[in-house]
Order: structure tokens, then C-alpha cells, then sequence
């Protein structure tokens, strides 16, 4: 089942046409949930027919569990996009236009009612670079105008370009420490790529399981149809013995009552057989499916398995040390230890930064020539010259870079005592010691897994030979018992107990053989090829 969302992320940079498409439109909440699949391709005959391969496969598809557990690894793809902000460039603009109307205090400002008319723009381009470099582009202009009788640029041009810098020296210094929270983000994605892998592990462990207990149930609903035939066959021949009058009206209830507790046993097994077959259609979305939820299950895989010889206990357990996915997860958390002990390590220094300046600027607009600005009479002064000028006037001066101003300096920043940063560097070490320790543990408890699960695999198939040797000899006995019965040597209750013995040795031949079965799934499990063996691919 695979779910889908209408959000679409942005993922266009400025200002190509899909920037504001992705930017402004409308977000889209509605969850789409997709119908299970495949289904349909293994129905044959009216009947969902499937080998252990074709219903993993159907698990993979539509197994809701697993759809929730494979979007566990977006927010950590997220984390890493957005590690990415910290170098994100940024522009800003402003403008603003100003008029004012101020009575004069004194002469000097040019008019008896000064009104000005101020406009500046401004552009500002930043951004901080992978090796720590924090820089500043600005460009700004702005239109100056007034009735002062005494300004030579009315209106008056002003532009003025600048460049800012600040480089670390001590903290924050180089791309390494400043793409630790990048690294970071990288590694916990790793450990939940390899948290997944052990989720989907023990998931098709959990459906495999599931496969196995229809069988089970199936086979034993056999097993229990099969005593059933074997008591009604034996009542048949206690009721001809008793038409015959070779048996007692007495001893015709023991036959019934075994009949009676066969019939029980495949009516409790033909139960527990639909139990496990409506778990099963869930592990395969086939319950979410109308046309398939009903039909009948027939698996094709058999209880019987070829002989996986003998075990080597150190080479599973060094398999399993290579491959298991929750031993790599906890490897991964030490990379993670050390770029948070490194980041600690960084907030412990000094911030001294290296920083500078460049602005070059230029004025236009129309200038005029005046005479006796200063006549100290209160006249207003004469225009002797006007020269036309405007904004390219102010440019060409800043592009000429004939008004530089540059500055250069060192800031320090130095504490004295950092609580926090201390604190965050003994948290560090802590959480590494720790993980180590989780390590250790995590492969001491792979070495237990193995042995058990081989312990229990060698002593599932020894325990499955001898279930087949008394299984024959309980096959025997009670054809001896029969054949007792029938020369009149022995009583019906012996073989009424003969009976069920055989009953109940099939049921263990039965529970051995799934036995086996579950064990090698359980052995695969822990050795952590499970996935590889049934060919699944987690991606």
C-alpha cells in the first residue's frame, strides 16, 4: 500500500518560473490511499493460490506495517535537506519614500518652510560558506530632494556598493566543522536505513509465521479428518459385530464416543484453520479487497524440508556479526558520537573572526552652480549654472571606484568560564561510552540469538526423526490392535487407545515438521539473511 501526498516541496531555486509556482500555490492535505495489488494475478479457479514467494511478495505490496514502516526513513532524508539551510543565500529588498514639511530655525537651512523628499532602495545579497565565510553584497541608492536654496544636487543622486566579510579563525573555522550537522544528518539516516532493514526483518518474520500457521492448521485439520475416518471405520465394525451379536450392546458406546471426540477435534481445527487464514489475509491486504476476501486460500508450499546438515555455530555467529542490521544501527550511533563530540569540542574555543569592508559610492543628479550662498542678509542666493546630470552620473563615479572606503579588523570573543559548552562536551563523551557499551551488548546478545536459534534448529530435526519412528511404530500397533479385534483376542478399548495414539503421533510428525520449518525461519531471522534468502530488497 503506498501512500501519497498532494504537498509539493519547493525545490526550485529563484527565480526560475517553477520557484513561484512551488512557492505560492495552494497546499494540498488530502492523503491518497492506493488499493492492495496483484491480487487478482494469483487467483486461479476461484481460489487465492499461492507459494511462500508469491505471498511475500503480496506482503511487500500491500502489508499496511510495512507501508507505515518504509516512510520512516522521509524525516531523516528531510533532516538532511534541511541541514542544507545553514548555507541557503539570501536576498533582501527595501524601499521607502519620505516627504516632510518643517518650518526653519535658522537661515542656514535654505527656505523659510524646508520640505524634502527622501527615496532609498537597498539590495542585499548574504550568504555563509561551507568553509565558514559569512559574506554581504549591498547595493543601494537613493533620490534626494528639496527647496533649500543652498543644495548644489536637486535632486540629488546617491549609490553606493559594499562587501562584507567575516572569517572565523578559531571556532566555526573550516568546511569540516561546519558541515557536522550535515554529516550528522547523513549518519541518522544510515542508522534508520538500517532500523527499516531490521523492522522489515522482523516483519517478514512475523508473515512468514503467519504463512506457516495456515499450513499448520491445515495440516492438522488433515490429521484430525484422518482420525476421524479411522474411528468411523472402526464403529462400522463394532456395529457389525454387534448385529452379529459378537458384541455386547455395552461396548458399542466406546466407538461412538471416539467418533464423537474425532468429529470435536475437525470441528475445532476446521475453526482455527479460518482464524489463521483471516490473519493471513491481512498480512496481504487481501481483507481490504472485496473481491478477493472471501475466497478460499490454498498454499502450495509442503511441510516437508531437505536435510540442512549440520550447523556451524562460529560461522553463523560471524555471519550474523557481518549482516545484522540493528548491530550496524548501533555501530552508526558512534559515528554520531564523534562529530557531536567534535561539535562540542568546537564550542569550547574562542570566536575570533577576521572581518573587512569595501564600499565604493557615487552622487548625480542636477547640479547647480550657485553665487553668494553665504550673503548673511537673509537674500536667497543666485543660480549662476545648471548642468543636467542623473542616476548613470552616480554610477559611473561607484563603478569608477573613485570614493573607496575599506576597513579590516579582528574581533575576539573570549569566554571565560562556558558551563554549557563543558557540559555539552561530558554529554558527548557519556553518550559515546554508552553506545560502545551498546555495542558490546548488541553482539553478545547476536552470539546468544545464534546459538539458541541453532540449538533449537538441530533439536527441531532430531525431534522430527524420532516423531517419524514413533509415528510408524504407533501405525503398527494399531493395525495389530485391529487385527486383535478381529480374531476376537482383544477388547475395543485397546483399540480405541491404539487409535488415538496414532491420531496424536501424526499430530506430532505435523507440529515437528512446522517446527523445522519456523526454526530455519528463526535461524534466518537472527543471522539477518532472512531478506536476502527470500529475495526482497528494501529500498
Amino acid at each position: 500500500m503506498i501512500l501519497t501526498a498532494g504537498a509539493f516541496a519547493q525545490l526550485t531555486s529563484f527565480p526560475k518560473p517553477d520557484y513561484f509556482r512551488e512557492t505560492f500555490q495552494k497546499t494540498k492535505t488530502t492523503v491518497e490511499l492506493k488499493d492492495p495489488v496483484k491480487l487478482q494475478d494469483y487467483v486461479h479457479e476461484d481460489k487465492l493460490e499461492m507459494s511462500l514467494k508469491d505471498y511475500l511478495a503480496l506482503v511487500m505490496a500491500n502489508n499496511t506495517d510495512i507501508a507505515i514502516q518504509m516512510l520512516s526513513v522521509e524525516t531523516p532524508k528531510n533532516a538532511i535537506t534541511r541541514a542544507f539551510a545553514t548555507w541557503d543565500p539570501l536576498a533582501q529588498a527595501s524601499f521607502n519614500s519620505t516627504r516632510s514639511t518643517t518650518p526653519a530655525s535658522d537661515a542656514l537651512q535654505g527656505a523659510a518652510t524646508v520640505v524634502s523628499l527622501s527615496q532609498p532602495a537597498q539590495f542585499t545579497y548574504s550568504q555563509l560558506l561551507p568553509t565558514g565565510t559569512n559574506y554581504t553584497a549591498t547595493f543601494s541608492a537613493q533620490k534626494s530632494t528639496t527647496n533649500s536654496g543652498f543644495s548644489t544636487f536637486n535632486p540629488a543622486l546617491n549609490s553606493n556598493m559594499s562587501v562584507r566579510f567575516s572569517q572565523p579563525l578559531l571556532k566555526n573555522r573550516g568546511s569540516y566543522v561546519n558541515k557536522l550537522g550535515l554529516m550528522t544528518a547523513r549518519s541518522r539516516l544510515r542508522i534508520s536505513e538500517y532500523n527499516l532493514r531490521n523492522n522489515i526483518l522482523n516483519m517478514i518474520n512475523t508473515a512468514e509465521n503467519a504463512y506457516w500457521d495456515v499450513i499448520s492448521a491445515r495440516e492438522s485439520l488433515k490429521v484430525a479428518i484422518g482420525g476421524e475416518n479411522v474411528a468411523e471405520e472402526f464403529l462400522k465394525l463394532s456395529q457389525k459385530q454387534l448385529d452379529l451379536g459378537a458384541l455386547s450392546p455395552l461396548d458399542i458406546y466406546n466407538p461412538q464416543q471416539q467418533l464423537a471426540n474425532a468429529k470435536l477435534a475437525v470441528s475445532q481445527a476446521q475453526f482455527t484453520l479460518a482464524q489463521k487464514e483471516d490473519a493471513l489475509r491481512r498480512q496481504i491486504g487481501a481483507d481490504l479487497e472485496p473481491k478477493v476476501r472471501n475466497l478460499p486460500i490454498v498454499l502450495t508450499e509442503t511441510v516437508d524440508i531437505a536435510d540442512t546438515g549440520n550447523i556451524d555455530r562460529e560461522a553463523a555467529v560471524e555471519k550474523a556479526m557481518n549482516v545484522r542490521p540493528d548491530l550496524k544501527a548501533a555501530n552508526q550511533n558512534l559515528d554520531v558520537d564523534d562529530l557531536n563530540i567534535r561539535s562540542a569540542r568546537n564550542g569550547l574555543l574562542p570566536n575570533l573572526a577576521l572581518t573587512g569592508s569595501y564600499q565604493s559610492q557615487g552622487r548625480g543628479g542636477v547640479f547647480y552652480r550657485r553665487t553668494n550662498v553665504f550673503t548673511g542678509d537673509g537674500t536667497s542666493s543666485s543660480i549662476l549654472t545648471q548642468v543636467p546630470g542623473g542616476f548613470s552620473d552616480a554610477l559611473t563615479q561607484m563603478f569608477g571606484f573613485g570614493y573607496p572606503v575599506y576597513s579590516f579588523g579582528v574581533t575576539l570573543s573570549l569566554p571565560i568560564k562556558s558551563h554549557q559548552a563543558s557540559a555539552d562536551m561530558a554529554d558527548a563523551i557519556v553518550a559515546k561510552k554508552r553506545d560502545a557499551l551498546n555495542v558490546r551488548t548488541t553482539q553478545q546478545q547476536i552470539r546468544l540469538d545464534i546459538l539458541n536459534a541453532v540449538t533449537n534448529m538441530e533439536g527441531s530435526k532430531e525431534q522430527l526423526k524420532l516423531a517419524r519412528i514413533a509415528r510408524d511404530f504407533a501405525q503398527k500397533n494399531y493395525e495389530a490392535e485391529q487385527k486383535k479385534y478381529e480374531l476376537g483376542t482383544e477388547i475395543n478399548q485397546n483399540v480405541i487407545t491404539a487409535q488415538n495414539l496414532l491420531v496424536q503421533a501424526e499430530s506430532n510428525v505435523v507440529t515437528n515438521q512446522i517446527s523445522v520449518r519456523r526454526n530455519l525461519l528463526n535461524l534466518l531471522t537472527k543471522t539477518g539473511e532472512l531478506l536476502d534468502e527470500r529475495g526482497i530488497v528494501v529500498q
